[in-house]
């Protein structure tokens, strides 16, 4: 592949534009789908064996399909239990509904689900993660994790944990800001960082849009910083695909789409997910090529991100 086919590898679009039929053409990396994509069952099977078929290389089709208040299947499925109803039914009750989930998904064509949320749900007045978090317990959510994550695996869906380095605490919604987490080292790493930490045989994680003053003292998004990847792969050894939470979410995007993934990529991210095939996606792909022509940091770490993904889907998509 050239570096074109490569940067375009690192993208996962939305169906809303059509941008995202040109870009399969260059090797996008994959698809999203939200509700308003799925219809019927039919409709929807049908929809993912076109995207499939007329992909260059084999795409992520993904989802968010944790159960409860995020679930793109509501038109055609009866809502699953939200994750945290779900653990408190009991492991074995967690375990077969992550199957039922899983293997729907998979009958459909979906082959990444970007759950299971890793958590810790310690704000009770957080407005973005609430009943998604297994538990307001560490050790609970780890324990959940585990079995959804292994779930997935064992019935053919790749498991995206996330929102690292922890979305928990938050008091703000990342969709319409950039959240402060205001917490020692020591807390994030016992409390929220830890449900991480314990599964790092994670095949992707997502980084979350949210500030840890804890990594970094000017309001970086964790998603671009240095620091909070560094973290990640450096401190955690973690080596699997880092993925971004949607860019055009409020909490990253005063950076500018390009700019921000730039960022992002230099400090360790392999993906990003843009919930629209629109022009400023397909753009900000386009400047993208444009400048890593002339930036050799930019190029040797999108060659470390091409691996990553190239083996995942070797080892998952094949």
């Amino acid at each position: 592949m050239d570096i074109r086919e490569k940067l375009y590898q690192m993208f996962i679009l939305g169906l809303e534009g059509e941008g995202y039929k040109e870009a399969l053409k260059s090797s996008l990396g994959g698809v999203i789908f939200f509700t308003k994509d799925i219809k019927t069952p039919e409709q929807f099977k049908k929809l993912c064996e076109e995207i499939y078929s007329s992909a260059v290389i084999t795409p992520f089709l993904s989802i968010d399909q944790e159960g409860g208040r995020v679930e793109r299947t509501e038109n055609i499925h009866a809502r699953y239990l939200s994750p945290r109803f779900a653990y408190e039914r009991g492991e074995d009750f967690l375990r077969n509904q992550a199957k039922k989930i899983a293997q729907e998904l998979k009958d459909y064509g979906i082959n990444l689900n970007f759950a299971p949320c890793a958590d810790v749900n310690t704000n009770p007045k957080n407005p973005i993660i609430g009943e998604r978090a297994f538990s307001s317990i560490t050790y609970d959510v780890v324990n959940a994790v585990k079995i959804v994550s292994e779930t997935y695996r064992q019935n053919g869906i790749i498991p995206c944990l996330k929102h690292f380095p922890g979305h928990g605490d938050a008091s703000m919604d990342s969709h319409l800001t950039l959240p402060i987490i205001d917490l020692p080292m020591s807390t994030m790493e016992n409390i929220h960082i830890k449900p991480f930490k314990e599964n790092l045989d994670a095949e992707m994680i997502m980084a979350a849009h949210l500030h840890c003053t804890c990594f970094d003292n000017e309001p970086i998004p964790a998603s671009l910083s240095k620091n909070v990847i560094g973290y990640l792969r450096n401190v955690l050894k973690y080596d699997g695909v880092v993925i971004t939470d949607d860019m055009v979410m409020k909490g990253v995007q005063n950076f500018g789409s390009a700019e921000a993934c730039k960022m992002a990529i230099k400090a360790g991210v392999d993906m990003f997910i843009f919930r629209d095939a629109d022009e400023n996606a397909v753009n900000t792909i386009e400047q993208l090529i444009v400048d890593t022509k002339e930036d050799e940091v930019l190029m040797a770490k999108i060659l470390e991100s091409d691996l990553r993904i190239e083996s995942l889907k070797k080892a998952r998509l094949s």
